[in-house]
Order: structure tokens, then C-alpha cells, then sequence
């Protein structure tokens, strides 16, 4: 947060500097080279403007009074410094988030670089940071028509599709959810309404943890996607929100001295998960009724085997309960194909690659087995792909990460770290749902090993793996002194919905 200076408060044995003249302020501030003074832009009253090189910030606040002082700021570690006084007293101001996104806080103005900030990711830093410019610059996101939550593609500077976002606040049961399937759902069939098996509002999480997990098991089939914090217009903001950013630009620019105070003056920033865009891909659907018709040849075949084999894995361990053939992609190229060649002919390419993208992972991580009234299963059970047992890749890839107990304990901290940063994050309700992902890769370890094909892997008994606590009862198997194993045997009333 940035500091503020009161020149009153400042010592009573500090002297106070000669006062600039307007439009002029003097160099009071060396570089770190120790070669030049920082030069500050001229700014009108009651603006603020940020000066930034290698090293420092540097913010001008133009006072709106007749005085024609200037007052300039350095936020530092050290306290904030003018050039009318030698040490000033920093003072706080603790301010409450918007009513659209109570999990985040704003910058002033409309500017989120200060939360979108991935140092160990330098690439995807600057994916977000380009998708911010291009809001600055009237390039907005737009929302995308398919499905029951608010979810937007996200734009470049020169109008580029670069990712999807999907703000926390417009998921399928978020309070600012556009869509009006949801909210008549929850009215005329309220019995139904959401999935009881999952955490109400954490699908921004989820998305993010599936690509998390994707990266520790070495898939490479979850676009990459991290929680990031965005502002546009486009987005689904309450009334009072929007109210609220009119009323403080038109106190901006009428009464420059209160509008300057402001903490924000934009719309407040809406977290959510950003998805990096795949291009390229379509609906697993389209291609699969396509393969039907003309057979792949078999090193393409192989290649697609492997690639379901990768979505099984990441659907099991996670416990997605929203796929279905619409909703993970697959992309295949024919080098040297042309437009004109016909589509009986695309099969002839030997050369050409096949890959899976698997979307829309916001339904995942229960923190129960489902148990009430739908069962959620996998539609790719139904595929013949699922009817083949994994192959000897799959196995080499996964088996010998997911045995490893120490790699599944990391894995859950690492995801701990993830989840612990939602405002309504729960400890108890967390380690429900690591108990049900370890007993899915405890099955699936099993699977592995026992040659099993993924329609067999979906029949095995369903398994939570706690930890373990003195006084246990029932029908448990003991893992070891850190965990047990229960069997969940209680079946929701249908079981292929």
C-alpha cells in the first residue's frame, strides 16, 4: 500500500526545504548509481503520475491548494521521504475490498500488476501483463457464450485471443454469475441445486490445482493456468459497484483534492484462473466421430492411445466431475496437407502428431466420494479407448511418481499452499478432499501395476485415504502409522448421471 507523508507531523528539529515552484520539481532524489537526480513529469492537480526505472518508484501527488507545492513521494522500506522534510511518519489506511471480490485488494486506480506478479514464471508474467495493456489500450475481454458461468478471452494488444479468464465471483453458483440457467435453477429445483460433493465457489482453485497437478505428474495436457486478479469492463459487476467507480472518476475530475484521496477509482479487480489459449484444437467429439469413419493409422493411433491414457490419469486423481466429451480438445496436424485435398484423404500422412488439451477443470478436488443423487462419472468410459490397458509409457511416466509417498505428501502441501489462499479456505474441509485424491491414486497405483484398462480403473472400489487418529473404528485397512484406509461404499440413487 502506498505511504502517505503529512508534513505536519514531520520533527521539530527538521528544517524545511525550499519549496518548488509550480510545474518544477526539484532532483531530491539520486539514482542508485549515484550518476543523476530522478527528473518527475510535469502532472496537472490533483493526478497522480509514477516515474519508474531499473530500480525505484517514484510517485508525484500535485497539491490542489494555491500553494503550488509539490510533495514528492518514494515509497521504501525505510519510510516515505519529501522534499520539504527530512523524516516523515508513514501513515496506514486499512481499507475493505469491493462487494464484487471481497479476496482481493486494488491497487489505486485500475492497475493489478501488483498481484499478478510470478517471478518463477517470467513467461506467463508476461502473458498477463500484455492481456493488462490491452485493457488499458480499449482491448477488452469478451465473454464467451457457451456454458452456465461467466468465463472471458482474454486479449493482447492487438486483439489476439492469449487466455480464458474465469473470475471467482461468475462461476456456475458465484452471486455476479451472468448466466441465468444457474439462478433458475437454484429457484424452481433448489433440492438439486449445486454439487454436494464439492466446495461451493472454489472453481477458480480448481482449475489452477489441475494444472499444478498436471506439471508434478509430467502429463502436459492441462493449458497452463495460474489464480490472477483482472479489471474490464465487460466483466459482471453489481450496480453498486459500477455506481461507485462513476461516482469517484466524476469526484476525480471535479474536486481533484478528495478524488486524489481515493484508494481506487476504477472498478475493483476480479480474481479468478487464467488459462493460457490453445490454438489449433476442437472438441474431442467432432474427432472422435471422425476416427470412427476412417480409422487412424496405427502410429497415430498409438500417439492418441497415449494422450487419453494422460486424460484418465489427471481425471482420476483429481475426481473431475464435469467430463464429458465437449469439454477436453484434441488437435491433429497434417503437415503438408492442403485446403483443397478431400478429407478422405487426411489419413494418409504419416508424419502427423495428435495431442490432447483437457479444459474446463473447475469441477474437481471433492471432498467426498459422490454419494447423493448423481454419481458424476467419466464419459470417457464409454469410449474404446478406455477398454485398452495402459500402456507401457503411461506406466513408466506415472507409477513410479505416484508409489513414492513422500511425492504425494509434497504434492498435497504443494496444493495446501494453493488453496489456503482463498478467503473462505477451510483446513478440516482441505484434507477431506486430499483424502480423497490420495485414495484415487492409491487405486490407480494399483491399476498400474496390475495391467488394468481405465473402465477397469473406474470399477474399482472407491477409496479415502486419511490420516490416521487414535481410536479409529470400522472397516479400515492400516497404511502405516501416518494414514488409513477406509472404503467408501455408499452409492448416490444414479449411478451413470
Amino acid at each position: 500500500m502506498m505511504a502517505e507523508c503529512d508534513p505536519s507531523e514531520s520533527g521539530s528539529g527538521d528544517k524545511p526545504s525550499p519549496s518548488t515552484s509550480p510545474g518544477h520539481i526539484q532532483p531530491a532524489l539520486s539514482d542508485r548509481t549515484g550518476t543523476g537526480a530522478v527528473q518527475a513529469p510535469r502532472g496537472n492537480p490533483g493526478c497522480a503520475v509514477r516515474v519508474s526505472d531499473s530500480t525505484e518508484s517514484v510517485l508525484v501527488e500535485l497539491d490542489g491548494e494555491g500553494s503550488g507545492e509539490e510533495e514528492l513521494l518514494l515509497p521504501g522500506p525505510a519510510g516515505s521521504l519529501s522534499p520539504r522534510s527530512g523524516k516523515e511518519k508513514r501513515v496506514r489506511r486499512s481499507r475493505r475490498s469491493s462487494s464484487s471480490d471481497k479476496d482481493t485488494l486494488a491497487s489505486p486506480g485500475s492497475s493489478t500488476g501488483e498481484f499478478n506478479f510470478f517471478p518463477e514464471d517470467p513467461e506467463f508474467a508476461a502473458i498477463v501483463q500484455r492481456a493488462e495493456q490491452a485493457v488499458e489500450n480499449g482491448v477488452f475481454p469478451e465473454r464467451i457464450s457457451q456454458g452456465s458461468s461467466g468465463s472471458y478471452f482474454v486479449k493482447d494488444p492487438k486483439g489476439k485471443i492469449i487466455g480464458v479468464f474465469k473470475p471467482k465471483s461468475e462461476e456456475p453458483y458465484g452471486h455476479l454469475n451472468p448466466k441465468w440457467t444457474k439462478y433458475f435453477h437454484k429457484v424452481c429445483c433448489p433440492c438439486c441445486f449445486g454439487r454436494g460433493c464439492l466446495v461451493p465457489n472454489q472453481g477458480y482453485l480448481s482449475e489452477a490445482a489441475a494444472s499444478l497437478v498436471d506439471q508434478k505428474l509430467g502429463l502436459d495436457i492441462v493449458p497452463k493456468t495460474k489464480v490472477v486478479s483482472l479489471v474490464s469492463e465487460t466483466f459482471h459487476y453489481s450496480a453498486i459497484d459500477r455506481a461507485k467507480s462513476r461516482g469517484k472518476k466524476y469526484a476525480l475530475e471535479k474536486v481533484p483534492k478528495v478524488g486524489k484521496r481515493f484508494h481506487r477509482v476504477g472498478l475493483p479487480p476480479k480474481v479468478g484462473s487464467f488459462q493460457l489459449f490453445v490454438e489449433g484444437y476442437q472438441e474431442a467429439d467432432y474427432w472422435l466421430r471422425k476416427f470412427e469413419a476412417d480409422p487412424l493409422p496405427e502410429n497415430i493411433r498409438k500417439q492418441l492411445q497415449s494422450q487419453f491414457e494422460r486424460l484418465v490419469v489427471l481425471d482420476y486423481v483429481i475426481r473431475n466431475t464435469d467430463r464429458g466429451n465437449d469439454n477436453w480438445l484434441i488437435k491433429y496436424e497434417k503437415p503438408g496437407d492442403e485446403a483443397s485435398e478431400k478429407d478422405s484423404e487426411w489419413t494418409a500422412v504419416n508424419d502427423s502428431a495428435i495431442k490432447i488439451a483437457a479444459i474446463d477443470n473447475g469441477l474437481a478436488f471433492p471432498f467426498k466420494h459422490p454419494d447423493e443423487w448423481r454419481a458424476y462419472p467419466f464419459h470417457w468410459a464409454w469410449l474404446s479407448q478406455a477398454k485398452v490397458p495402459f500402456s507401457q509409457e503411461t506406466r513408466e511416466l506415472v507409477l513410479s511418481r505416484i508409489s513414492d509417498m513422500n511425492f504425494v505428501q509434497d504434492l498435497c502441501e504443494d496444493l495446501h499452499e494453493m488453496f489456503k489462499t482463498d478467503k473462505g479456505f477451510d483446513r478440516a474441509t482441505f484434507e477431506k478432499q486430499m483424502s480423497v485424491m490420495r485414495g484415487q491414486i492409491l487405486n490407480l497405483t494399483q491399476a498400474l501395476k496390475d495391467g488394468k484398462s481405465p473402465i477397469q480403473l473406474v470399477q474399482m472400489p472407491r477409496v479415502v485415504v486419511e490420516r490416521s487418529t487414535s481410536g479409529n473404528q470400522g472397516r479400515v485397512v492400516q497404511l502405516g502409522s501416518a494414514f488409513t484406509q477406509t472404503f467408501h461404499c455408499k452409492r448416490p440413487f444414479f449411478s451413470s448421471w
